[in-house]
Order: C-alpha cells, then structure tokens, then sequence
C-alpha cells in the first residue's frame, strides 16, 4: 500500500452516493485536524469547474475540495471526459482539453490517461496526509474492465482499500452489493473492506436481519447504513436533481429548459433552492409553462441543443414569453443561442458549418479551438452595481452590437450584453446567481413582486456539508475502518 493513505469509493451504480460520501469524508477528516485531497481519476461529466491553476475538473471534485477546506486543482481530477455527442468526448487531461475521441479510440488511449492519474496521484500523496478517491459507474462493468483507470484498474495500480456504496432508495440494494462483488476478481473482492447503504429511511430495525445477512453471505462488514437526507444544496456531478423542494410562498416562477447536452445545470441551484423562487427544469414532452424568467443554461453541443429547442417547441414559448413582458437570461451556451448565427467552422461540437440562432439578440458567436478557462469577477450592470462572481469556460468567441450594451463588468472587460428593452440578459459567467447581492438583483429585475429573502447560496452549501458530514459520522462504525485513514 501507498505510504500516504489512500481510501477509494465505489458506488454499485452511478448516483450511488460516491460523490456525496466523498465530500462528507473529507468534512470529517478537516474537522479531525487531516490535511486531506479529493480525487477522481476519470470523470465524465458535464458540470465542471475552473481549478486556481487555470484547469478544468468535475464540479463534484470542487465541492470535495471545499469541503476539505481546499480550492479547487486539476491533480483533484486529472482525466475529465465532456460528452458532445452519445459516441464522441472532449478528453480533459490535467485540466486541459487535449482532443475529441470516440469510444473505441478513447479504449485505446487509456494507458496514456492511466499515466496522467498516477502522476496526479503521487503529486497529492507527497503533499497531504490522506487521499480520498471516488470511482466512476459501477467496478462491475465487464465490457470495461480492460485497461480500467476509473474503478479497480486504479485500485490495483496503487494498491488501495475500497469501500462499496449502493442506493438502498432505489430497490435491489443486497442484490446490487453482493452482485457487484461476485463479478470482482479474488484480488479485488478481496481489497473490499466493507459496505455502506446509502438513502435509508424508515426504521432501521427492519433493515438489521438483512444486513447480517448480507456480512454472513460475503464476510464484510456494513461500515454505515446513511439516512436520506432531503433537500441537500451540494453541487450535482451531472445527474438533473431527482427530487423537488417543497416550498410555501414563491414570488418568481423560473424555468429551463433540460438540454440533452445540459452543462452546469448547478449555475441554477440558487434558483432552485431559494425559498421564494418555484423553479423547475422542463424535459422533453413537456411544454414549457408560463413563467416569470426563462434561463437557457450551458450547453456541450450548441447547435444540437438548439436543435432540441426548436423540436420541442421553445422557440415560439420564448418569443411569447417576451412580448408578455418575461425575462430571459442566457448562460454561456445559452447566451450563444440567443445570436443571430452560430459558427462551428472547426467541427469542435459537431459538423463544420453555420447555423441560425434565435435572433433575439444582435450578436454572433464562432467556435474556437482554444478553450477560455478563467476564474472571474466583477459587478453586473442592474441597479447597484451588484458584485459577482464566477467563472468562464467556452470556447465561442462572441461578438456584434448588442456587445456595447453589456451585462456585466468582469475583471475590468465588458461581458455579454443586457438588451437595451431590459429584458434578456446574456453572460459567459458560470455562478451568475451564487453572489447574493447579485441574486436578489436578478428576482427584483426578474418579477413583479421582489424578494425581501436573503439567500445566501455559499453559506446554505457550507451548511449542508456539515449536515452530511454529521450524519455520515454519526452512522458510520469507525473502528471497522481501524488502519485504513489516519
């Protein structure tokens, strides 16, 4: 074993809880006086963030740095795969988008990748007291065992423990445990240190036949059996929230639409989680409802998500949406939609060529190969001059008239555009909303009736991780894990 200790999370399936088990450990460790790291080797995700050395990780690796007191760095989650179409991936290296593979050639690309991870690896290992790692789908995915670099393929190379994860809220969990176990080589069952069962509620006197059970049937043991914790504001990795917040007294009706190439659908969690916003993402087959505010979040693949918009009725929702006075706000992608072109001469998201945008604003927009990676801030252009903060990743380069009305002032340079009828306001600034004044300036500007609530986003996160971290050290059995983290 490494001489830094190193615990890996792997998860029976993907939204098992891995990420969110991840982040409570490390909250436990800081606490502890631990000088801990986050890490994923792969990720394939669409929500990501800017590392402070200008990379690009998994935004659920961001949230596991914060809760381990730490910002953001790529050797947290050196391989980052961005699906831009179902066979085809931006490859993410240290944080830099190297090329566009598709599967087969990804396959054969892996050892390179498998590379990267060892080096992050042992980077992090020199410089803290403990590694957290979190695997990727489920250890049990025969087609992908070769060459593996997410799950036990990494296990192995660095010889660690691993801990298994399952969703008991889904159904199936001692069908779910002990099938991912038997599908595991000798070695690597045997490098299974025990279970955890993630989302449980109800009494729990109910569950204790089975899980004897189950340390009888594979001779590990149950390390923690977590309850489901409703309404939670930790950033997704990818997965659209399963549950809605029930709240009392909303004032603003907002709504986006649920592209299938969504990226950084966690810029809306304010949104969501206000107590005075009804917020609600709207899928395919559903029509888009009356609403105060539209949102049009990031996109992977533009133009096909415009396409999506178009097929499903948007464009007409839109333009109605506007004449009867709404508002609309484009983030990065969705700012790109709302020009008069969009220009892929490259191929970067699909075939070279041009297509029309919705035309609501005079601008357009030219993909680039060079991707902008920058933490920013600066103030928005509403009354008060309010400030935020966030961060730029995009590889459009924007520009035309509308330009010299701007929505924001980022870092001393002008940014996207607020049109001159005050209703759209479009930015390249991923965390638009987490900045309270900027919040409360965006509903005032956005409804009728203006929020007198104040909603802190960053405090309400750092609240919930400690709730995590307290239920997850309050059912944990920790002297199972004697040896195993410092």
């Amino acid at each position: 074993m490494h001489s830094t200790p190193t615990l890996m999370v792997q998860g029976c399936t993907s939204d098992a809880g891995k990420s969110t088990l991840v982040a409570a450990l490390c909250r436990i460790l800081k606490r502890r006086g631990v000088r801990v790291a986050p890490f994923k080797p792969q990720n394939m995700a669409l929500n990501s963030a800017v590392t402070i050395d200008g990379g690009e990780i998994g935004r659920a690796q961001a949230l596991q740095a914060l809760a381990a007191g730490l910002r953001p760095h790529s050797d947290f989650n050196p391989v980052l795969l961005k699906p831009n179409t179902d066979k085809r991936a931006q490859v993410i290296i240290h944080g830099k988008a190297l090329t566009d593979l598709d599967a087969i050639a990804y396959h054969e690309y892996k050892p390179r990748a498998m590379k990267a991870v060892l080096e992050s690896h042992a980077r992090l290992c020199r410089q803290y007291d403990c590694v957290l790692v979190e695997g990727a789908g489920s250890p049990a995915e025969i087609n992908l065992r070769d060459r593996d670099i997410a799950n036990m393929g990494f296990a192995e190379a660095v010889d660690c423990p691993v801990i298994l994860v399952a969703d008991i809220d889904r159904g199936g969990v001692f069908a779910h445990l002990v099938g991912t176990l038997e599908l595991l080589s000798p070695s690597e069952q045997a490098r299974v240190k025990g279970f955890v069962i993630n989302r449980f509620r109800g009494d729990i006197k109910l569950l204790e036949s089975g899980l004897e059970w189950l340390e009888q049937r594979t001779g590990k043991p149950v390390l923690g059996v977590l309850p489901y914790l409703h309404g939670l504001y930790l950033d997704a990795e990818d997965a659209l929230p399963r549950e809605a917040l029930p709240k009392t007294a909303t004032k603003l009706k907002a709504i986006a639409p649920a592209f299938p190439r969504i990226s950084n659908h966690n810029d809306l969690d304010p949104l969501r989680f206000h107590p005075e916003v009804d917020f609600r993402f709207i899928g395919p087959g559903e029509p888009p409802p009356a609403a105060d505010l539209i949102v049009l979040p990031g996109s992977k693949a533009v133009q096909a998500d415009l396409g999506w918009l178009h097929a499903h009725g948007w464009e007409p929702a839109i333009q109605r949406h506007l004449r009867y006075g709404g508002k609309l706000i484009g983030i990065c992608g969705g700012y790109q939609m709302l020009g008069q072109q969009l220009h892929d001469p490259l191929g970067l998201e699909g075939k070279p060529g041009s297509a029309p945008g919705l035309g609501l604003l005079d601008c357009e927009t030219t993909l680039a190969a060079e991707k902008q990676l920058k933490n920013v801030a600066g103030t928005l252009n509403l009354p008060g001059s309010p400030a935020v903060r966030g961060y730029e990743i995009h590889m459009g380069v924007t520009t035309g008239a509308a330009l010299a009305h701007p929505a924001a002032l980022l870092d001393g340079h002008a940014d996207g555009t607020l049109s001159t009828d005050g209703q759209i306001l479009a930015t390249y600034c991923h965390g638009l909303f987490d900045e309270p004044a900027a919040l409360a300036a965006m509903l005032r500007w956005a409804s009728a009736q203006p929020s007198g609530t104040h909603f802190d986003a960053a405090a309400r996160r750092e609240a919930d991780i400690d709730r995590l971290a307290d239920a997850v050290d309050q059912a944990f059995r920790w002297e199972k894990l004697a040896g195993l983290l410092p």
